[in-house]
């Protein structure tokens, strides 16, 4: 049975999961009518060199718990399941096997990010398993786009274009969103400084209970919860 509701993937990292994550999200379920967005934190991320410094099991703890604040948000461990890199074709392909349809699939990354898509696993057949929804960054409009990726630009449009025909598109999504990255709040947490403003304030409480980004840690350390680590 299909599943009809318009939903938004949000994917990565998301060591951590911070407000510019949020926002991005909220600004294509804004422009594209979203009912949800999924947030899927990857469990080996192909574009990564070296161990992200959280845990999985942390990763999807913050995620949860930023995700909570919102109602039109949730988190899926599907990609922390999977063994293997989390690349998004595979991902893609078992949401359309599990019921969702790719027309009503619509998978959310910024400009910056997309600007690599050639890169990306099973390129370019990935783009006809979802749509995709872009969203500017801060230096990175997604007006730039289609100077850096000629080839893709017939397959661009606005977020109130419809597609023609029964295809996957790729929706352009000019939001707002925060100058904001995890490697920059890693960089802050293991010097001590301030993030307040730049994640969730529940997330910030995790990291702080658990050290996850001291000075010191180690990456992929903590895979335990509960005190353990």
């Amino acid at each position: 049975m299909k599943q009809r509701a318009r939903v938004g993937l949000l994917g990565g990292t998301l060591d951590p999961m911070h407000l510019g994550h949020v926002e991005t999200a909220r600004g294509a379920m804004k422009a594209l009518a979203l009912d949800q967005v999924i947030v899927l934190p990857a469990r080996v991320p192909p574009h990564r060199a070296g161990e992200p410094m959280a845990s999985p099991f942390h990763r999807f703890a913050m995620a949860a718990l930023c995700a909570a604040d919102h109602d039109w948000m949730t988190v899926s461990d599907d990609e922390l399941q999977a063994p293997g890199p989390s690349f998004t074709a595979a991902t893609l392909e078992r949401l359309l096997a599990a019921g969702y349809d790719r027309s009503q699939l619509f998978f959310i990354t910024g400009a910056d990010a997309f600007a690599e898509i050639e890169t990306w696993h099973r390129y370019p057949d990935v783009l006809k398993l979802a749509n995709f929804a872009v969203v500017s960054r801060p230096r990175w409009p997604v007006g730039d786009l289609a100077a850096r990726l000629p080839g893709l630009a017939d397959r661009f449009v606005t977020a109130a274009a419809t597609p023609r025909g029964s295809g996957t598109a790729i929706f352009l999504v000019d939001a707002r969103t925060p100058d904001v990255s995890s490697t920059d709040i890693r960089r802050r947490l293991s010097g001590a400084q301030s993030v307040d403003g730049l994640v969730c304030p529940a997330v910030l409480r995790h990291i702080t209970r658990h050290h996850l980004y001291d000075s010191g840690a180690r990456a992929g350390v903590a895979n335990e919860l509960h005190g353990q680590d």
